[in-house]
């Protein structure tokens, strides 16, 4: 059976002693989605939103919040990250944006937290900025679509889960 590695022998939780590490060049990747009603996904595409351009503002949002993660989730790492994406994908048909958030680095613990931080900050954001027409969204699944890098080696899950 794996432990879970913020346990230790006590049951109590701790950050993990990643010095004895090398450092590696660590990637992941994050998926998820938020479905809109008929008229945000309208402001979203034809960038008519109260509060301006939605995906912009989501984007930067997350961007810093990928690079902020170690301050919001308790035993996470600081990491220098070396690069962090966000991108959006319009699902015409679902009414939905996709987000995709990559993030790499080179050190000694990975960054799927970060790429995971970053979907769903910028998700947030497009809530935010399109509640003024409504709370009838719903943001989800969010899921790590890959990862490459560290003693588990790669991932990779392509499809919706």
């Amino acid at each position: 059976m794996n432990e879970l590695s913020h346990i230790d022998q006590r049951g109590q939780a701790h950050m993990v002693d990643v010095s004895g590490k090398e450092n590696t060049v660590r990637t992941a990747a994050a998926l998820g989605r938020i479905r809109l009603n008929p008229a945000m996904y309208r402001a979203v595409t034809d960038n008519t939103g109260k509060k301006g351009d939605v995906l912009s503002v989501a984007r930067i949002a997350g961007i810093q919040a990928a690079k902020r993660t170690w301050e919001l989730i308790p035993l996470c790492h600081a990491l220098q990250l070396t690069h962090v994406s966000v991108e959006f994908t319009l699902l015409p048909e679902e009414q939905s944006v996709e987000c995709r958030c990559e993030v790499k680095c080179v050190g000694k613990t990975g960054v799927e937290m970060e790429a995971l931080t970053g979907v769903n900050i910028a998700l947030l954001t497009i809530y935010d900025m399109c509640k003024a027409l409504g709370q009838d969204m719903v943001i989800g699944p969010i899921w790590l679509q890959e990862k490459t890098g560290g003693k588990t080696g790669a991932y990779r899950r392509e499809e919706l889960p």
